[in-house]
């Protein structure tokens, strides 16, 4: 299969764009620079110059190719307006490539976040929250899926708030970078509220196998750990970095504040035995080992 790829240079994208190729699938995948076109031509992929907002160009990869599979995230949270206008790029170039998509019964698989469901673990079923901080996210991949109705086979994996790798990432690598800069590993409120998480190569292989067999309209939970407390994470950050561990106020978060005190384990119970999918590298605790 020929596969157009957003994305495909960032932590998770990088490791997608191996498993593909590792697999026998060509990549053309999404390049906003020079540097990122180079990476994806040195891991044996061929590059497309543009970015999110590019529609026309992320049409013609889209009608270049067997399927696709969006990565692609600006990643600025610096404020809640930057927050609010990288959700709306996003949800743009998502409606462009499933417009290019329609009708062709071509695979789309789109990237999510597991939801949080008070009470209990979240399951493939629950349905992808459409409000808060990062609600419209949400929105947009609902819509995605609802593409499933106009001859898209579309799906989206849900990745956990920590996706890691060597140690870094997702939200466990937030909050290394800032008790890197604090001098202090912190968490907020008491640290008991839990974080799913997994291996950027195991979730690699969890979007191929969407890509090459998940049903139409369906959703899958990359998640290796159902749930670390952040108490626990930052003892682990801590002691690697030789910093104090302590709790701080949820505003050190900025507009994920919110969610970073959220208690959010997801389970995968279902993805495993409907695809076979079986996380195999090491859990967030351990990756984190490797911090010095």
């Amino acid at each position: 299969m020929h596969v157009f790829v957003t994305g495909g240079t960032g932590l998770v994208g990088s490791a997608v764009v191996a498993e593909l190729l590792g697999n026998g699938h060509t990549v053309l995948g999404l390049a906003r620079s020079d540097t990122s076109a180079q990476a994806l031509v040195t891991a044996g992929a061929t590059a497309l110059r543009g970015g999110l907002a590019d529609l026309d160009v992320l049409r013609d990869g889209a009608g270049r190719a067997d399927g696709v599979v969006h990565l692609a995230f600006g990643n600025d949270f610096s404020s809640a307006e930057a927050l609010a206008r990288t959700v709306a790029e996003e949800s743009a170039a998502i409606a462009a490539i499933g417009e290019t998509l329609t009708g062709s019964d071509r695979p789309f698989v789109v990237v999510a976040g597991t939801p949080a469901v008070p009470g209990r673990l979240a399951l493939e079923s629950d349905p992808q929250p459409t409000d808060g901080p990062v609600g419209g996210r949400g929105i947009a991949v609902a819509g995605a899926l609802a593409l499933a109705g106009r001859g898209v086979r579309s799906a989206a994996v849900r990745l956990p708030r920590t996706v890691h790798h060597h140690g870094d990432g997702g939200f466990a690598g937030m909050l290394t970078r800032i008790a890197r800069r604090s001098g202090v590993s912190g968490y907020p409120g008491d640290g008991t509220q839990r974080w799913p998480a997994v291996h950027a190569r195991d979730a690699a292989v969890l979007f191929r196998l969407a890509l090459e067999s998940a049903a139409p309209g369906t959703a899958w939970h990359a998640v290796a750990d159902e749930g670390d407390t952040v108490r626990a994470i930052a003892e682990v950050i801590g002691r690697r970095l030789g910093l104090p561990v302590q709790s701080v106020p949820v505003e050190t978060y900025g507009p994920l504040g919110a969610i970073f005190a959220t208690d959010q384990p997801a389970s995968s119970a279902h993805t495993r035995d409907a695809l076979g999918w079986k996380p195999v590298h090491p859990n967030l605790l351990e990756d984190l080992e490797l911090l010095s």
